[in-house]
């Protein structure tokens, strides 16, 4: 398996992983035209030929950074691949001089096993609500923030 920046060629295989969670209403729908906007914030781990998981790292604000997209294919899930995903997405924020990082989930636990801790929307800036008023669930979104400091 081989961790990489993403290319154009894998917006598709992006967009099947992600959307296969958000059809069960575990992660928010991406179009094609999203993936295009912002694949130069995404990394994909790659296993003969196809994606197997990805994660986007958006530079949102001031020394901080938005984890999001993380999936994994579920024939791979629990072999550690949004570990390295995640770990990767660190790594690029540190060399950015990204000091904290934050994801909007609907699964908490798996951001605390890295250090993440959660915290209320409003303490983040209000940019964030740009991609918020567009998403079919707002204003009732459940989706709980976790942060955490580099």
């Amino acid at each position: 398996m081989k961790l990489r920046k993403a290319k154009v060629t894998d917006v598709s295989q992006i967009q099947k992983i992600i959307n296969q969670y958000a059809e069960k209403k575990i992660m928010l729908m991406r179009s094609l035209n999203e993936i295009y906007d912002k694949i130069q914030c995404f990394y994909v781990i790659e296993h003969i030929g196809k994606v197997t998981g990805c994660c986007a790292m958006n530079i949102v604000w001031d020394e901080l950074a938005e984890i999001k997209s993380l999936a994994v294919v579920p024939k791979f899930c629990k072999k550690g691949l949004g570990t390295k995903l995640i770990q990767q997405c660190h790594k690029e924020a540190k060399k950015l001089g990204v000091k904290r990082v934050f994801a909007l989930t609907y699964i908490p636990k798996f951001f605390k096993k890295f250090g993440y801790k959660e915290t209320s929307r409003e303490e983040l800036p209000h940019k964030i609500w740009a991609e918020c008023i567009k998403c079919p669930f707002f204003p009732d979104c459940n989706e709980i923030a976790v942060i955490k400091v580099l």
